[in-house]
């Protein structure tokens, strides 16, 4: 079986209590926290800022994955590094120069991911690849929490395996969006090895944490 890891999605925390919705998550055996940052502008709804992730800082040791669907993004990747970010990951299509911002985010010591849309082309990043840390490849159309997984991105998974395969490099392909317990094997088999998931994880099975990240770990 493959070292698959599950992050999180915060979206689909109880805002009202996050630092114990964190504890639940890393309790429950969460491999990191996936925390979706939106600026009502990328993509159409509104998130956290930096204060909020550095406050919730305290309340976990497990790594912050943390997704930036912000434009433009250069300028605020500082901010979430100084707030406790451990993975950054940003968009090609948000930043006006890609090379730059992954050399800003290697510069202050994070992990640098790079998310595809649905509709981005792998070629948007293929000749960073062996520069970057991660591939965030979103199985839906990003602002919202609890849409309709998109098969038709496995292809693009199975495209970057290949790659990575041919020429022998090492970084994590992560799927976000409506991964449930019905897709989740289809995405691992595709290559990922990173899962998110926010819904199935707090509200399946009665909010059994525990059970829900098992459950999608193939155990």
């Amino acid at each position: 079986m493959k070292n698959i890891q599950i992050s999180p999605s915060i979206l689909s925390a109880d805002f009202s209590q996050l630092g114990a919705e964190i504890k639940r998550l890393e309790n429950g055996g969460a491999d990191m926290i996936h925390v979706d940052v939106m600026d009502g502008h990328f993509v159409p709804n509104l998130t956290i800022g930096p204060p909020v992730i550095k406050a919730l800082r305290k309340h976990s040791s497990l790594k912050f994955d943390v997704h930036l669907m912000i434009s433009p993004v250069h300028q605020y990747i500082e901010a979430y590094a100084n707030a406790g970010a451990d993975i950054i990951t940003i968009h090609p299509e948000a930043t006006q120069n890609l090379r730059e911002s992954i050399n800003t985010i290697k510069d202050l010591k994070k992990k640098v991911g790079v998310s595809l849309n649905p509709e981005s082309k792998i070629e948007l990043i293929t000749e960073f690849l062996a520069h970057i840390d991660l591939v965030l490849i979103m199985s839906v159309n990003p602002g919202f929490g609890g849409q309709k997984f998109m098969p038709e991105v496995l292809n693009k998974i199975k495209q970057l395996k290949k790659i990575q395969q041919e020429k022998n490099l090492s970084f994590d392909i992560e799927i976000d969006g409506g991964i449930n317990f019905e897709n989740c094997k289809i995405a691992i088999d595709a290559g990922a090895n990173i899962l998110v998931s926010g819904t199935t994880i707090f509200k399946s099975n009665g909010g059994d944490i525990k059970k829900n990240i098992n459950l999608l770990k193939l155990k």
